[in-house]
């Protein structure tokens, strides 16, 4: 991990890093506007920031917010990450993971006695998927298990509240009626991967529009027991994280 990286509050994130946040949206994906990226930044509470040490450069970045909503009569909160993205020459690079674990850790220190909390990830593309079984042992929807009960009910209420009538409660997919942006295809391409990672290959089938922008809602409970070995390695790593 070469990387460093910074929680901000939405409010603090300058200009000059709203272009280069903007920059990295189109060269990893197509159709993306500046209005409604500015128009979804401003929906979110904080943005998780990636810079290269050598130069100051931001390389990746993902925004992040806090949801609300009553299933069944319970009250549900949920970590929702929007626009993620990485430069490319970057990838591998655990700091955007390092950053988001420690974060989601506090936030249940924070509200331990809140009740219920999940993490609600909508994925364009399979490597944002792949977050989801590197970092949980249980979440859906997954190749071996679909979500069934209490996770689909609050799966299915989270993807109303992000999508409204763009999500389809049958596929637990967001389908775009408007001209979304869509992951790039050399971005995309799985390549070698969908013959080999059951993951990789159950995202592509699952999700057979993400080409054109149509998103996977995916769901995992955030408890210190769901975290997966690995998770905890890239958690624990050495990296410098700070917080405004």
């Amino acid at each position: 991990m070469r990387l460093a990286s910074e929680i901000v509050p939405v409010c603090d994130v300058p200009s000059r890093d709203r272009q280069r946040m903007f920059s990295l949206m189109q060269r990893c994906y197509k159709r993306v506007e500046r209005r409604q990226f500015e128009h979804d930044l401003q929906g979110k509470q904080i943005v998780i920031q990636v810079r290269n040490p050598e130069d100051d450069q931001l390389v990746g970045f993902s925004t992040q917010v806090v949801l609300n909503c009553d299933v069944n009569g319970q009250a549900v909160r949920a970590l929702y990450s929007g626009d993620t993205v990485m430069e490319p020459s970057f990838w591998g690079d655990s700091a955007l993971a390092h950053a988001w674990g420690n974060f989601a850790l506090q936030l249940l220190d924070d509200h331990r006695r809140d009740g219920p909390l999940y993490w609600f990830l909508t994925s364009k593309g399979f490597r944002t998927y792949r977050y989801m079984p590197l970092f949980f042992k249980q979440f859906c929807p997954r190749f071996d298990q679909e979500p069934v009960g209490s996770p689909r009910a609050v799966l299915c209420a989270l993807g109303e509240q992000v999508a409204g009538a763009d999500f389809d409660p049958q596929a637990c997919v967001i389908r775009r009626r408007n001209a979304a942006y869509a992951t790039r295809h050399d971005v995309a391409d799985p390549g070698r991967r969908v013959q080999v990672d059951p993951h990789v290959r159950y995202f592509i089938e699952r999700n057979p529009g993400y080409l054109q922008g149509d998103e996977l809602c995916c769901l995992a409970p955030l408890s210190r027991d769901n975290f997966t070995a690995a998770a905890y390695r890239v958690i624990n790593a050495t990296a410098p994280c700070e917080v405004r």
